[in-house]
């Protein structure tokens, strides 16, 4: 039996097939609806597998139920950044009753080295493993416009300028 939690809100959380847990909608979404209000609980002092980037050195863990949230090479939602400087969950497709909210981890964390070496997303699109936006190839990114933390592509222009990672690297 699902647990519910949040299903006021459109989204609540159940078991996944072959990943745990994730977050499953309660109620369609169209493109361009918020999904998740992203809240920031905690500045972390590093990176881990549920923190989330918010500025190109500084990582944070978000309240509620946005950690649940698994990654999909093929995802339904996109990133925004909020006032706060929190991540809010936008539908890039239109969300159906009881299908699966996902996002690609590289829409908001630059370099991400913390999962297993096989993707599991099950995603016709799978790219065989979870990357960061600096691994995505050009066409991922042009793809995912309007859906990433814009800090991601203020590294990306650094980059291009320095010839280097982001990261002091070269």
């Amino acid at each position: 039996m699902p647990r519910a939690q949040n299903t006021n809100d459109g989204f609540e959380l159940r078991e996944s097939p072959e990943k745990g847990e994730g977050i499953f909608a309660t109620k369609p979404f169209e493109v361009g609806n918020i999904v998740m209000v992203g809240i920031i609980e905690e500045v972390l002092s590093g990176n881990h597998s549920h923190a989330s980037q918010i500025s190109e050195n500084e990582h944070v863990l978000h309240a509620g139920l946005i950690s649940k949230v698994n990654h999909s090479c093929g995802p339904n939602c996109g990133i925004r950044v909020n006032e706060t400087g929190a991540h809010d969950f936008i539908a890039m497709k239109d969300i159906s009753v009881n299908e699966e909210i996902t996002f690609d981890y590289a829409m908001r964390n630059y370099a991400i080295d913390h999962f297993p070496q096989q993707c599991m997303c099950g995603s016709a699109r799978c790219r065989g493993r979870i990357t960061g936006w600096q691994d995505l190839p050009d066409e991922k990114k042009k793809e995912y416009e309007g859906f990433v933390a814009p800090y991601l592509l203020e590294v990306d222009a650094k980059n291009s300028c320095e010839g280097g990672d982001g990261y002091g690297l070269k």
